[in-house]
């Protein structure tokens, strides 16, 4: 009996998957509503199954219904209705969890990439950016302009020889105005100006104070 107990314990049968614990602290969820989310990520079909809840997570009715109708509030879960026979079964949807978790994690991976075109820019111009300079950057970064098509003019600045973001803005605004959408576009219009060795990128750089 003792070995028996031993091995249930042991067994991991339930998984907490990494990206709930963003989604716990994001929307501070409690531990009933915490336990009740993982019980139902585990569930290859999910339901509001009172009794067998209880059983795994030794809440009671009134918890496990409270921390459903708050999840479903949150717009964590909801509810579908579908029909296994003659039998209508009420399904419960995971999908608001899982697009927030997408979300959350989009947004980690903006940031993530925000502060690493920072960290180039610095580490191209050999110093630390100014406010203003930062503040140019975000513009950029806000305004939609591709982080590739940013960091391709940031090249053509440092190829140069030029720390400047004004260079730089005048180099986006030049190829926004020839209709450059890619990196592909630009690269491949430097390709035929170098053939025919026309100016690629023409911008008095030198009378910058």
């Amino acid at each position: 009996m003792t070995d028996l107990i031993y091995n249930v314990i042991k067994n991991k049968d339930y998984v907490i998957r990494p990206f709930l614990f963003k989604i716990i602290k994001e929307q501070n969820l409690t531990l009933n509503e915490t336990l009740l989310i993982i019980y139902l990520s585990n569930q290859e079909h999910p339901e509001l199954d009172l009794k067998l809840i209880n059983k795994i997570t030794s809440l009671d009715n009134k918890e496990i219904l409270e921390a459903f109708s708050s999840l479903t509030n949150k717009g964590l879960i909801s509810t579908d209705i579908k029909k296994d026979g003659d039998r209508v079964i009420e399904e419960i949807n995971l999908d608001g969890l899982y697009k927030t978790c997408a979300s959350k994690i989009n947004k980690d991976v903006e940031q993530e990439n925000k502060k690493n075109i920072f960290e180039l820019f610095e580490s191209e111009f050999g110093r630390t950016l100014s406010p203003m300079e930062y503040e140019i950057i975000n513009a950029w970064l806000s305004s939609g302009m591709s982080e590739s098509i940013i960091t391709e003019a940031l090249k053509e600045a440092t190829y140069n020889g030029v720390s400047s973001l004004r260079y730089i803005d005048r180099i986006i605004y030049d190829w926004g105005k020839k209709g450059y959408k890619t990196v592909e576009d630009i690269r491949k219009n430097k390709y035929k100006s170098e053939e025919k060795n026309d100016t690629f990128f023409e911008y008095n750089w030198l009378d910058e104070n």
